[in-house]
């Protein structure tokens, strides 16, 4: 996707926030911290207040770096929002996605919070609730002959490496049969650059979240489809360390985000980002 594309949608999304100013602090720059308005101490043990979120910068609308040098998306507003209510350091951390698990456990982050699916994961982290529902999709060119999964049989496909789209299609995924049926399934450590091979033709299709299909595909929607068939239907949560601080610490987050949904706070960010796939139709958190 060009930069002046980008540029647009930023642009709208810069208004957008304006509607919900008076809930979120100001985005902090890239590597930097947001100070809460207290000295971001914590009651729960084992935590000093300080909640560094590991998130993959490339990874829009959820995490990804904004035209000002900022970084910003929908998880990392929600996990902002979070730390104003609980006084806490709000430290965005930007992570190689595939080193995201040594991270966690040796405590480099405290949590995990970047559209990251829960199913086939409960047994490596503490998680929240699931709070939105999300869908692993093929996107191919828009003059491609493929029109369903069975027709991606022989091609290239790509994704993230891993991901959910990836251990949904590998080993005992869901769609490992699928998988297996492809002339080879290519890892990329962000989506731009497999839209920019897709575009080139180097792949046949990638398999992605929904909204980061959504948003990469922006301005340009008539270079590309999403197949009508989609690989799984998901939930994400926030993950932390199965400990038990990392079990405190997920409690507590999961209150804030009831408390922020029903003050109106996650609506508004919801329709900040509509445009880029995230509707609060998809919000499963149960209400307090």
């Amino acid at each position: 996707m060009s930069i002046r594309i980008l540029s647009r949608r930023q642009l709208v999304k810069a208004s957008a926030l304006a509607a919900v100013a008076p809930a979120l602090m100001s985005l902090t720059a890239c590597g930097g911290a947001q100070q809460a308005n207290t000295t971001g101490s914590s009651s729960v043990d084992g935590f000093d207040g300080t909640f560094i979120v590991g998130f993959d910068q490339d990874f829009p609308p959820y995490g990804y770096v904004g035209d000002d040098g900022q970084y910003t998306g929908f998880d990392l507003n929600l996990a902002q929002a979070v730390c104003q209510r609980e006084g806490w350091t709000y430290t965005p951390s930007a992570i190689s996605w595939d080193a995201k698990d040594a991270l966690l456990s040796g405590g480099q982050i405290t949590c995990i919070w970047n559209g990251f699916t829960i199913e086939g994961r409960k047994d490596g982290y503490t998680f929240t609730n699931p709070y939105m529902e999300n869908r692993q999709v093929i996107v191919v060119r828009a003059d491609s002959d493929i029109d369903a999964l069975s027709d991606l049989a022989g091609r290239n496909v790509i994704t993230q490496a891993d991901s959910a789209a990836y251990d949904l299609l590998t080993t005992d995924g869901a769609q490992a049969e699928l998988g297996a049926s492809f002339a080879q399934l290519q890892t990329i450590g962000e989506y731009n650059t497999a839209f920019m091979m897709l575009d080139n033709g180097s792949v046949d299709a990638i398999a992605v979240d929904y909204p980061v299909a959504l948003y990469n595909m922006g301005g340009k929607g008539d270079s590309y489809r999403i197949l009508d068939e989609y690989l799984s239907s998901e939930h994400f949560g926030v993950g932390f360390a199965k400990t038990d601080t990392g079990k405190a610490l997920a409690a507590a987050v999961e209150r804030d985000l009831q408390a922020l949904d029903a003050d109106g706070t996650v609506k508004q960010l919801c329709d900040t980002y509509a445009d880029q796939g995230i509707s609060y139709d998809l919000w499963v958190l149960p209400k307090a």
